[in-house]
């Protein structure tokens, strides 16, 4: 019998004004805050609620952590690939 693999996590990426606000954050307790979302949405892509808007591109979903207070924008790329556009504070 062949060993059971786990789904593979997504891949993140970081979109420039995603990565300007990565530079911005000096607390240890933002940074824990947005790796712990990042696992989620890394485990689950479609967790997010999908965004209302133009459907020719990918659909853009936001995700809430409400235990660390934290909302994250993304798009998920056909290779899976999640691509975070903006981190914000909730």
């Amino acid at each position: 019998m062949a060993p059971q693999h786990r789904p593979r996590r997504a891949r993140i990426a970081f979109s420039d004004s995603a990565a300007k606000q990565l530079e911005n954050i000096t607390s240890a307790a933002e940074i824990h805050a947005l790796d712990r979302a990042l696992v989620v949405i890394s485990v689950d892509p479609d967790i997010g609620e999908p965004i209302p808007g133009d459907t020719t591109g990918p659909q853009l979903r936001q995700y809430t952590d409400d235990v660390e207070q934290v909302r994250i924008l993304y798009f998920v790329t056909a290779l899976r690939t999640v691509v975070v556009v903006a981190y914000i504070e909730v």
